[in-house]
């Protein structure tokens, strides 16, 4: 026995190293053959190599093993390709007769998915004996029996297949059997034992006899059985079946105790020797659990639950035996038939609940394998899912189906799906069965953040508090997680000359505006700048909404006295002729309120007079009139207050001293000023500046006119070298130069009279209406000559360097508002004005000068906006309101 072991397992070990190394590949599968009984960890197949696969893509991809309900006989081993045995396979326990035997499994990769079937086939070897279901068969045989008699002696059991299978009966040798053998239509060998000469019960009553099965296996297994004859009185008839073989069908739901067949056998004999017994005989496996047989009747039923999908067949041997001891044998088979029982089996084999709404279509979601255990009609299953517009189901392999997208998806639209499977078999009445997939759509960065309004609008009060928030900026993603968080940027752009961020700030999370800066409204009215939403995806997406801020006026500046100058130095007085009618314009107070709208309209009242029934104040131009015809008994000296006073809540003013004179001639104004002091050094200081500014202007003047000449020579000898080279000349014409035949801003003629002393402290003076008043400055050296001519004429110049150096101040970066440069045009208008009254023969040259040093000094130093300084020289000309929003940029 030992030996045989030996030779066994040499046996085995060739197989291992033969067999095992043959694969096929056929449709896609992988085919191993290997020995059955082999250890744990025996190899089986180097999977990685013969799939074509690289070991690193095994362990990405999880590579694993697949069998569904069955047990997994083998183990793969992912670092390093290989299949190896995982459980002990008996092939004879897997297949039973079934040859060849095989199992299959599938084996899955993903990222991306990958499935392939691998098909194992289990070689038996020989390692069972055929076993007997007896240990010892009696016969008894009636002495009269005849030669050929036959009895049958029953079959071994051998699991093993092939060659390894029963193949040979052996009986030990005698004088009266001889040994017959036979195969059944299933493969099954059986043994009878035939009379070959006639029993002497007298001479032997008894014949022990031994029957030995044996195997085609090397080394050979063998087992056997004692006969033990008892050799009877005759009996000379046998029984004999009316069928050789009988066949009946059975529902696989049928109870227990269901009919199936019965059968029937017949003796001639008569007595003891005529009654029949019928018996069970060849009977393999668990058949005996299924069916019970009637051994008077022949009755054969049902005592087990049978089921198609394990056993669709049975074939039973029945024995019919008389009291004599002669038997007949017959054959009953039985087909169970298939009902629909079973509902299809949904197994998900793999499955990824994560997709993203990028994904293209046909991209795999999951692999399903569907089983129906039933047969035929009842076995055939369709799938199906009620998603058909997002998701299709395909079928791939044998009872594969592959779950993969049919259209592109929106995750702001539909973020989750739940799939249903459903497997329904074409039986009657169908089954079915279902497995629900939620699929979650993963979001892609593919929404900009969307603000509420495509710009932006809100008003913010002067003189706010820094830090105070202004207003709050909004913007939704419909994006998910980090690609929805929104980050709010402000873009940076400039305002007035500086960066916007100096004025206000955004909070990047909220969206919240703050006012970094105190706002004046006089300053800037409304800017606008850019927010930008910015999300947190990758690559980030972003948009931009304006929002424009629009600064309230507040009632935040007083109205300003623009005319008459108010000084500590010097007394300004308007002088009233006594001949002056009702209705008489003495002045005209101007003032200005850099406040706008109601905050900057302004009102004049006169607070307090010398005489009220004398002068009265126009309610919204501030002119100052008589109201009644002036007499000698009106005093001289006359002193109006008058107070200016905007619209605001609460409203601000101002108040202005207006001396009137009531005289007809200048000494008579002397006379009522005898108390000012003089300051001689004062005026010969200012005659001193400003002969020098005469000079340093008429040095430039005189400069510009070399410089010119020079000019007009190189051109004028270029274009006569041009001429003399025959070549043609185009004119050109600078557009610089315009037509100067009367056109000019100062096309008018107007009268001036102009009355002050020689010694007027700092150029004060008035500017009335270009009618009948007169302007005075008032001071105690008036006994002094006029010298009227050179004065006017250095206040003309001097007006011009002021100018020329306002705007050398305005270039470097110096802003002089309009309460600097007013008064310097109203002292030079207005002067020229007050001259042309009082000196005519002074008028061509106060004209004639003025318009030089404006055409030279305004125009060609760009002082103002030249259209805008035309009007108001026109204005103050013509005695028109001044258009005080001029400044000097």
């Amino acid at each position: 026995m030992l030996y045989q072991e030996l030779v066994l397992l040499a046996h085995c070990n060739i197989w291992i190293c033969f067999i095992a190394c043959l694969i096929q590949t056929i449709c896609g599968e992988i085919r191993y053959t290997i020995p059955e009984e082999l250890k744990k960890g025996s190899f089986v197949g180097n999977i990685a190599q013969d799939l074509g696969l690289d070991v690193r893509r095994l362990l990405a991809g999880r590579a694993r093993i697949v069998t569904g309900d069955s047990i997994q006989y083998t183990e793969l081993k992912t670092d390093k390709g290989m299949l190896v045995v995982s459980e002990r396979i008996d092939r004879e326990e897997l297949c039973g007769e079934i040859t060849p035997c095989s199992f299959t499994f599938d084996i899955i990769l993903e990222n991306p998915i990958e499935l392939h079937r691998v098909t194992v086939e289990i070689v038996d070897v020989n390692d069972h004996t055929p076993i007997f279901q007896k240990q010892e068969i009696k016969l008894e045989i009636s002495e009269s029996a005849t030669t050929g008699a036959r009895f049958v002696l029953g079959s071994a059991e051998d699991p093993d297949v092939g060659i390894h299978a029963l193949q040979n009966y052996i009986l030990t040798p005698n004088d009266h059997f001889v040994l017959k053998q036979h195969t059944r239509p299933d493969g099954v060998k059986y043994a009878e034992m035939v009379i070959q000469k006639p029993l002497d019960r007298e001479q032997n009553p008894r014949i022990s006899l031994i029957l030995t099965a044996v195997d085609g296996g090397n080394p050979q297994r063998s087992g056997s059985v004692t006969i033990e004859v008892n050799v009877l009185d005759a009996n000379d008839n046998v029984p004999v079946f009316n069928q050789s073989v009988y066949t009946a069908t059975v529902n696989e739901n049928a109870s227990k105790g269901t009919y199936i067949t019965t059968v029937n056998a017949s003796d001639a004999d008569s007595g003891s020797n005529g009654m029949i017994t019928y018996s069970f005989s060849n009977l393999k496996g668990k058949v005996a659990d299924m069916f019970g047989l009637d051994e008077n009747t022949g009755t054969i039923s049902l005592v087990g639950q049978l089921d198609h999908e394990k056993t669709k067949r049975y074939e039973i041997g029945v024995e019919a035996k008389d009291h004599g001891g002669l038997a007949d044998s017959s054959k009953v088979i039985v087909e169970v038939l298939d009902i629909n029982d079973n509902a299809p089996v949904i197994n998900v084999m793999s499955f990824s609940n994560s997709l993203s709404e990028d994904a293209r279509v046909g991209t795999t979601i999951a692999v399903i394998n569907v089983k129906d255990i039933d047969s035929e009609m009842n076995g055939q299953v369709t799938c199906n899912i009620n998603h058909n517009r997002q998701f299709k189901i395909l079928s791939s392999l044998t009872n594969y189906y592959t779950l993969v997208t049919d259209s592109a998806f929106d995750r702001e639209t539909v973020s989750e799906y739940n799939i249903t499977i459903t497997a329904m078999d074409s039986g009657t009445p169908s089954l079915s069965s279902s497995n629900t997939l939620v699929v979650k759509i993963s979001d892609v960065n593919d929404n900009a953040p969307v603000f509420g309004q495509s710009e932006y609008s809100t008003q913010v009060v002067e003189n706010n508090s820094p830090g105070i928030s202004i207003f709050t900026v909004n913007a939704t993603d419909c994006d998910w997680n980090h690609n929805a968080r929104v980050s709010y940027i402000l873009e940076e752009t400039n305002v007035a000359g500086s960066p916007v961020s100096s004025y206000i700030s955004v909070n990047s999370e909220t969206g919240i505006v703050y006012a970094l800066r105190s706002f004046d409204y006089e300053q800037i009215k409304d800017f606008q700048f850019c927010v930008k939403a910015q999300d947190g995806g990758t690559p980030s997406l972003s948009s931009n909404v304006t929002v424009k801020i629009i600064i309230q006026d507040q009632n935040d500046n007083a109205p300003q006295i623009l005319y008459p100058v108010q000084t500590s130095s010097s007394l300004v007085a308007e002088m009233v002729p006594r001949s002056a009618d009702v209705g008489y314009l003495v002045t005209k107070v101007v003032a200005v309120d850099v406040d706008s709208g109601q905050n900057a309209w302004l009102s004049y009242k006169l607070q307090k007079a010398t005489d009220r029934a004398l002068f009265e104040v126009g309610l919204q131009n501030g002119e100052i009139r008589t109201v009644r015809q002036v007499t000698d008994k009106d005093a001289v000296k006359q002193k109006l207050t008058v107070v200016v006073e905007d619209n605001g809540q609460p409203s601000r003013s101002a108040t202005v001293n207006v001396n009137v004179v009531v005289a007809d001639s200048f000494p008579e104004v002397l006379s009522e000023y005898p108390d000012f002091t003089d300051n001689k050094d004062y005026n010969d200081n200012l005659t001193l500046y400003l002969v020098l500014a005469l000079a340093v202007v008429s040095f430039l003047f005189i400069s510009c006119v070399v410089v010119i000449i020079s000019v007009k020579i190189y051109r004028w000898r270029t274009f006569r070298n041009f001429h003399a080279s025959n070549l043609p000349v185009i004119p050109y014409y600078s557009p610089r130069y315009a037509d100067a035949g009367g056109t000019g801003t100062l096309q008018h003629v107007y009268n001036y009279e102009v009355c002050m002393t020689t010694d007027s402290r700092k150029s004060d003076c008035t500017f009335p209406s270009p009618l009948n008043q007169s302007v005075l400055i008032m001071d105690a050296s008036s006994s002094e000559t006029l010298r009227l001519s050179s004065t006017m004429l250095s206040v003309i110049i001097g007006t011009g360097i002021i100018f020329f150096f306002l705007r050398l101040c305005s270039r470097f970066g110096f802003e002089f508002e309009q309460y600097y440069v007013v008064p310097v045009y109203t002292v030079t208008f207005h002067f020229g004005e007050f001259a042309y009254y009082w000196y005519q023969p002074f008028e061509k040259i106060t004209r004639y000068t003025f318009k030089w040093f404006y055409n030279v000094i305004f125009h060609s130093c760009a002082l103002t906006r030249g259209g805008d300084v035309d009007r108001w020289v026109d204005g103050v000309l013509r005695n028109k309101d001044l258009p005080f929003s001029l400044q000097l940029k």
